[in-house]
């Protein structure tokens, strides 16, 4: 039993050391009129991949600025505006609900997103590494498949020998 025991031990450290090494969880914040800017740094073969970006309040538009540090892409542009959810009251009563974009932006690059006078904004993103080159991968790392078999095996041929 203790062998047992101890074997599953082995088997949850192994589990839960690959989830603390891989896992890139998603990260929320909650930016009010009196908060700073948020600023996120997203480094050379990285990407920031934004999800959800909603605004409570406020006359004036939530905004993500972008800054490229490259020297070919470099400048400053707004990528994304915020999804209003308070609808119900004011000028915006009478428009239809919004729908929510999402956005994904290369590295090297600064993200910010100003506070909002009077306003709440909500924004959840991540950062992950880049390691799928020329698009469509995936972040798929292949795993080498050994065979005992060889790859060319000789196939024996019959040649025709002339009949007297």
């Amino acid at each position: 039993m203790k062998m047992l025991t101890a074997r599953y031990f082995v088997a949850l450290a192994f589990f839960a050391a690959a989830t603390v090494a891989f896992a890139n969880p998603f990260k929320s914040k909650i930016i009010t009129g009196t908060d700073s800017t948020l600023v996120i740094t997203v480094p050379a073969e990285h990407f920031l991949k934004i999800t959800d970006f909603t605004q409570d309040g406020g006359t004036d538009r939530g905004a993500v600025h972008v800054t490229l540090q490259d020297s070919e892409n470099g400048g400053t542009t707004k990528v994304l505006t915020a999804t209003r959810i308070d609808l119900s009251t004011g000028t915006n009563s009478q428009n239809f609900p919004e729908i929510s974009n999402r956005v994904i932006i290369a590295g090297p690059a600064t993200v910010r997103v100003p506070p909002i006078t009077g306003a709440t904004l909500f924004i959840t993103y991540r950062k992950e590494l880049n390691d799928s080159e020329g698009g469509g991968g995936g972040g798929v790392t292949p795993i080498p498949i050994f065979s005992p078999t060889p790859g060319v095996t000789p196939t024996p041929t019959a040649t025709a020998s002339p009949t007297p």
